[in-house]
């Protein structure tokens, strides 16, 4: 078994290969030089130096996984079972593709000494002098990752402006109804936020924006999405979607006999929302790898159709969500949007809980996604009432 990428998706892939029996050789390739770790505290506890890393407690060679790091895959032959890699061809009887996802670049600033990214270990200890020594701060992108950064850049005593092109924060990702109201955390905690106005470049002392404005800045984060690391799969006839995802199936298998594909890199279609989802979070990083470890070794696993979770820590507020929701689905509130704990619940047209977003209320989020797992159809009117437990509100 070879398993690319050595990330949460890969890490999980080849321990739970062992925990379910599987004795012969796993190879785990990872491009990194750095042992295996985790990503969410890199915009945390990592960018501001109170943790040196995020290492994974996995006893690897106690396990028998082969951990080969600094080792850059380039192309993958199905026909000839080989991946290719910057030290050469490595032979496989079992590929899983766990390569997760790579932050989009803002364009002509590859290459210029005060643009960062926040994806991996060596990007946040380049980013660590910048917060010890409150700098001046520009954040491209009002999404999660520059959420995150913006608040540990304050917390560190940075002056900070992130620059947003759509008209709100998390226009990508939620309605104007969840979204607008996170726009006055920014203004509570020092960061000024400017929206609807998109980035021109990037000059030697700032960011120039396209209505002409320059925005002074000793540090450029951009924060803009992500898509699959996939690239290196051109011309190996595994089928992609539309965004670069892996095509896998209800097994996590790809489009090629012996390959699977899970994690950030990989969609998979969803009996329960009757679509395909792409899902980059850290749930599904950790959830799918169970799925392909039983199918990899001879078991019948239902298919992998979990409720989507992630979280996010920002501005001093724990924010939850879990499921996925449709523009047809009834939008629920519980609580006051600008209050200190709310939650928003989206209901299908029959009535059954499709996601659920908290902020500062951890029950309602617990009980959503047994309540999405279940499909049970709740009445909008006790959804509506935040001192009825969300359990409660069944129809």
């Amino acid at each position: 078994m070879v398993v690319v990428g050595a990330g949460m998706a890969g890490v999980q892939t080849a321990v739970a290969l062992r925990e379910q029996g599987y004795e012969g050789p796993v190879t785990l390739l990872g491009a990194e030089p750095h042992p295996p770790y985790d990503r969410p505290p890199l915009s945390k506890a990592v960018l501001l130096g109170t943790a040196e890393g995020s290492a994974f407690d996995v006893d690897f060679e106690g396990l028998g996984i082969g951990l080969r790091l600094g080792v850059a895959v380039t192309g993958v032959r199905p026909a000839a079972h080989l991946v290719d890699t910057d030290a050469g061809p490595v032979p496989y009887t079992a590929l899983v593709l766990a390569t997760g996802a790579e932050p989009l670049a803002l364009p002509g600033t590859q290459d210029h000494p005060a643009v960062h990214l926040l994806r991996t270990l060596d990007d946040a200890t380049r980013l660590r002098p910048v917060l010890a020594d409150r700098r001046t701060v520009v954040v491209v992108g009002a999404g999660w990752i520059g959420a995150e950064f913006a608040t540990a850049a304050r917390e560190a005593g940075c002056h900070v402006t992130v620059v947003e092109a759509a008209e709100r924060p998390l226009a990508g990702a939620l309605p104007a109804e969840a979204a607008e109201p996170m726009a006055a955390w920014y203004a509570e905690q020092g960061v000024e936020l400017l929206t609807g106005v998109a980035v021109s470049r990037v000059e030697d002392h700032g960011v120039r924006l396209a209505d002409g404005r320059l925005l002074p800045a000793d540090a450029v984060v951009v924060g803009i999405g992500a898509r699959p690391a996939t690239g290196f799969l051109a011309g190996s006839g595994i089928a992609l979607d539309a965004h670069g995802a892996v095509l896998a199936d209800g097994l996590l298998r790809a489009s090629v006999p012996d390959v699977y594909a899970v994690g950030d890199c990989a969609s998979f279609p969803s009996a329960r929302y009757g679509r395909r989802l792409l899902v980059h979070h850290w749930d599904n990083a950790l959830q799918g790898p169970r799925t392909v470890a039983a199918a990899l070794t001879g078991q019948e696993p239902a298919p992998y159709d979990p409720v989507p979770y992630f979280w996010s820590e920002q501005f001093g507020r724990f924010v939850q969500y879990a499921g996925h929701h449709a523009p047809e689905d009834l939008l629920v509130h519980r609580g006051d949007p600008h209050a200190a704990a709310w939650s928003l619940c989206w209901l299908s047209p029959a009535g059954a809980l499709r996601a659920v977003l908290t902020v500062g209320r951890p029950r309602d989020l617990t009980q959503g996604r047994k309540l999405i797992a279940s499909g049970a159809p709740l009445a909008p009117s006790r959804v509506a009432d935040p001192t009825v437990p969300l359990k409660s509100t069944t129809a």
